[in-house]
């Protein structure tokens, strides 16, 4: 019989499992477990995981044997209960598991997972009298065998519960373990000396110095430390680096240790921050321009009486300055602001001109850094004190995972570039939009949202003109700077006329070379990587494709493979034909590579660099390439759409976009939307302080209305047009979609499931039912691909529908032989 004061907690588990599950507490722990902290629990006879509490109570569950919480890991929350509500929210709206949000909130360095390997570290040097006899114990079992796994270590454990020893073995470096059960991260720690307090008083000094006269090593290491902190320092130091102690004096290691064997010297470790400190100068503030100054004040009178407030601003209309601005006062106001970017390469030009604003206050969060990093930023984040004086993250740049971040305090998000589908994640859950996340989250703190762009989402300008966000207008460019001089040429006319050079119309060539004599720069974007899309027999035209996905091989040349750009499936170039023998194989069509190949033997004097995801893998690729366009290194920047969003540059006076027409011609209802936003994009990238900027837009369609509305900057215009077009055919602003995909390994099969499972959801759903079909690319990684469309009215309870879908998806799959496919919910898909 359980006691009447035993209590239990409902945990999340980072698994794709519904719901909470619950565990009973064990009396020792009861004082020391609150929502917000990790423990560790068994799920199932073997896996352990690390869980977050997310409440306490007295209601024991009946109907299963309930087990017990194993160990706690943590004395403060890593989550603030608070955000548990907007966890909620996400797995709610966005069609997924608790477990799941949890997996995408936390840094890997906060998630335990069990059962592999625990090492012993043969460099530990064990001291018996700093052991208990529990880690003694296991210690010396690890030793003799080298590697254990975790349900060994229980065994062999005095009390068969061996994760509390497990981990504090970790923490001293003792053991090292593989894949699970490690705290991903460990504190950075550096070593510091001090003078052992027997010795603190004036005369003992002296007697010791005295003392050290015949050993002048250790004498000269003790005068120095203490020239170095008591005498020669503004502040009394008590203690000093190890690394930079020994460094100075140009002594060694065994003479410092001897001093400690001599209880002379005491070391001790210090906790020491991995994220580099802004060592530059912080900038006073600067004055905004009338316009901006306007700008400025509509968004504050906006945000006084609206929880988001759209900012249009054109390209260089200095929307950031107005974004340091606001940032200035919420700062005062000992607020935590979150600054989102849609891709880790923006955050670079911003950081820096956010630290010389604010110093040490702004920080970045992605996933560009390590395990460790993240979770030191993470509890900077959790920890702040608008208090304290103490060096804070006040300001957090981020790609979207930092929504997640746990603020305690926050006062405003800015969404910067919001229209970017980058804040979409994909895979895997939660499919969730990083803008509407922020937006419900300031709902549930009270923080106010900033959304701003030069060409907004349909959806966010239709929310601003309906009244439910505020919208300010910016339409002049800082400083008078003129808008770039936006020109077409023919791809039709030119290939026709054979007048082309390499993908060059004699246009684009001509405006690039008087940029180069000029020494201004170039922007030439191609929103496709590699060498060519695909390689073709001209014989018998056979095309190499994906043995895992139904794709073409894109051709890379600087390793002469074809790549799969969805698997990562890779073949050496083949030098005959597959299917007929013959040699002759050519590309066909052309990306990034290609044109760097092209530019370097037509401009061999330029100097040439290329921005997508090749060359940027690497964790400061993006600075580097950046910085080196910047400061004027580099002539010509060849890119996809990285080079589109948002990134600044003082001597671009021409900006080529080689083919608009595959933008156009890409089958999705957002096309012309996402072609105007690109296109208006990297257009905004020409022109500066100088001279006006040209753009040139090879097309083959010179006179589509698209083309004309970005020559002519007309947002309204597209906008009208696409909303027309949305309303006629049901899409957003005015229906919620959500799309649904199959997957099957079994072509058939998929067929059949897809075609039973468009039965039932028209029994329930109707018209508003599109599918099955096939998307543009129908297998990926050896699984089938169908999908279903789902178009909502705004005035239908989207919570019912959900659950409605729920539910027949849940009959679905326990339909006979429906065991082997698999169902994505993805809600306002992109």
């Amino acid at each position: 019989m359980i006691h009447h004061a035993q209590r239990f907690v409902d945990v999340i588990l980072p698994l794709p499992l519904p719901g909470k599950f619950t565990y009973s507490v064990p009396e020792e722990m009861n004082g020391e477990l609150q929502p917000g902290v990790r423990v560790i629990v068994q799920f199932g006879k073997k896996k352990f995981y690390s869980a977050l509490v997310h409440r306490i109570h007295n209601d024991e569950p009946t109907g299963y044997e309930i087990k017990s919480v194993e160990t706690i890991l943590d004395k403060q929350p890593v989550v603030h209960p608070e955000l548990f509500e907007f966890w909620e929210w996400i797995a709610s709206y966005y069609h997924c598991s608790l477990g799941e949000v949890m997996k995408a909130a936390l840094p890997s360095g906060l998630k335990l997972e069990s059962e592999t390997r625990v090492i012993f570290n043969p460099e530990y040097e064990t001291d018996k009298d700093e052991l208990s006899s529990r880690e003694h114990l296991l210690l010396t079992f690890l030793r003799n065998r080298k590697i254990s796994s975790v349900s060994d270590l229980n065994r062999a454990d005095q009390k068969g519960n061996a994760y509390s020893v497990i981990k504090s073995l970790l923490n001293r470096g003792a053991i090292s373990v593989e894949e699970s059960l490690r705290s991903g991260y460990k504190p950075r720690t550096e070593t510091y000396v001090r003078l052992a307090e027997e010795y603190s008083g004036e005369s003992q000094l002296t007697e010791l110095v005295d003392d050290l006269s015949r050993a002048p090593k250790q004498q000269e290491l003790l005068m120095r430390f203490l020239e170095y902190t008591r005498f020669g320092s503004v502040e009394a130091l008590e203690e000093y680096n190890k690394k930079l102690l020994l460094k100075k004096v140009g002594t060694t290691t065994a003479t410092l240790n001897t001093l400690i064997q001599k209880g002379i010297f005491e070391s001790v470790e210090r906790r020491v921050d991995r994220i580099s400190q802004y060592a530059g100068n912080i900038r006073d503030g600067f004055e905004l321009s009338l316009a901006q100054e306007k700008a400025y004040t509509e968004i504050e009178q906006h945000l006084e009486d609206k929880q988001v407030t759209l900012l249009h601003g054109i390209t260089s209309s200095g929307k950031t300055e107005i974004y340091i601005r606001l940032i200035e006062k919420y700062i005062q106001e000992k607020k935590q602001v979150l600054y989102l970017l849609p891709e880790i390469a923006l955050t670079t030009q911003i950081v820096q001109r956010l630290n010389q604003v604010f110093g040490d206050k702004a920080g970045i969060y992605h996933s560009r850094f390590n395990d460790a990093e993240r979770v030191e930023i993470w509890n900077k984040v959790l920890n702040f004190n608008p208090e304290s004086d103490e060096n804070q993250y006040q300001v957090i740049i981020g790609a979207r995972s930092s929504v997640f971040l746990p603020f305690r305090f926050p006062g405003l998000i800015i969404v910067d570039e919001e229209h970017e589908n980058s804040y979409k994640q994909f895979d895997p859950a939660p499919r969730y939009h990083a803008r509407d996340a922020a937006i419900v989250l300031s709902h549930l703190t009270g923080a106010k949202v900033l959304l701003g762009t030069a060409t907004p989402a349909i959806e966010s300008y239709y929310n601003a003109l309906t009244g439910k966000y505020g919208l300010v207008e910016l339409s002049e460019r800082f400083q008078q700077i003129e808008l770039p001089k936006i020109l077409t040429a023919d791809l039709r006319d030119a290939y026709k006329r054979k007048q082309m050079r390499g993908h060059f119309t004699p246009l684009l060539f001509e405006e690039i070379e008087k940029a180069l004599e000029a020494k201004e720069q170039v922007i030439l974007f191609q929103n496709r990587r590699g060498f060519a899309p695909f390689i073709e027999c001209k014989t018998c035209g056979w095309v190499p494709k994906c043995k895992h996905c139904d794709v073409s091989l894109t051709y890379h040349k600087h390793n002469n493979s074809l790549v799969c750009h969805y698997c990562g499936y890779t073949l050496h170039h083949p030098s005959n034909c597959q299917a007929c023998g013959s040699a002759e194989i050519t590309t066909k069509g052309f990306g990034t590579e290609k044109i760097e190949d092209e530019v370097s033997l037509i401009f061999p004097d330029a100097r040439i660099a290329r921005m997508d995801l090749d060359t940027t893998r690497a964790r400061k690729s993006f600075e580097k390439i950046i910085h080196d366009y910047d400061s004027g290194k580099i002539d010509i920047l060849i890119g996809t759409q990285m080079v589109t969003k948002g990134l600044d540059f003082q001597n671009v006076s021409i900006v080529g976009i080689l083919n608009a027409d595959n933008l156009l011609n890409y089958p999705d209802f957002r096309a012309y939307e996402r072609s105007y936003q690109l296109m208006a994009q990297v257009s905004g990238r020409a022109g500066r302080k100088r001279r006006q900027g040209k753009v040139i837009i090879q097309t083959s369609e010179p006179d589509h209305h698209i083309i004309q509305q970005v020559i002519e900057n007309d947002y309204t215009g597209m906008y009208k047009g696409q909303l027309a077009e949305r309303k006629h055919f049901k899409y957003p602003p005015y229906y919620r979609l959500i799309g649904l995909v199959l997957k099957h390994r079994d072509k058939r099969e998929l067929e059949r499931i897809a075609n039973q499972l468009g039965s039932m959801l028209r029994r329930s759903f109707r018209n508003r039912v599109l599918g099955p079909e096939d998307p543009v690319i129908n297998r990926i990684q050896t699984w089938y691909i169908k999908q279903f469309w789902l178009k909502i009215e705004r005035d239908i309870s989207i919570v019912s529908a959900k659950k409605k879908l729920q539910e027949i998806l849940d009959e679905a799959k326990t339909q006979p032989g429906n065991s082997g496919v698999q169902i994505n919910i993805d809600v306002d898909p992109m």
